[in-house]
């Protein structure tokens, strides 16, 4: 599995361990990424994704999962949650029609 959230795809990041006398070494600083299911009221199921805390937050924030995948530019988003987007948003056309 790649440490990469599905939603916002925020990845690790590689930095370096600084030690008292400033010896510099190599190491990568890794998202918290959580296993969670999140539930489509347009869809009117449950998906499961591994998103990190930040993003968990900001579809909390946003009011759910349909709301910030419908805010959110497809280009800041994964191929696993810009199909879901096209999902979500065929179903809410099909709603308003």
């Amino acid at each position: 599995m790649s440490r990469i959230c599905e939603l916002t795809g925020k990845g690790r990041q590689i930095g370096h361990n600084v030690s008292h006398a400033n010896n510099k070494t190599k190491r990568t600083f890794l998202p918290n990424l959580q296993n969670v299911t999140l539930l489509s009221d347009a869809l009117g199921k449950s998906v499961k994704l591994r998103v990190s805390t930040h993003g968990l937050r900001s579809v909390e924030h946003n009011g759910g999962l349909d709301n910030w995948l419908m805010k959110t530019g497809d280009d800041q988003l994964s191929a696993n949650a810009r199909k879901l987007k096209k999902e979500v948003a065929k179903k809410l056309a099909e709603k308003a029609a």
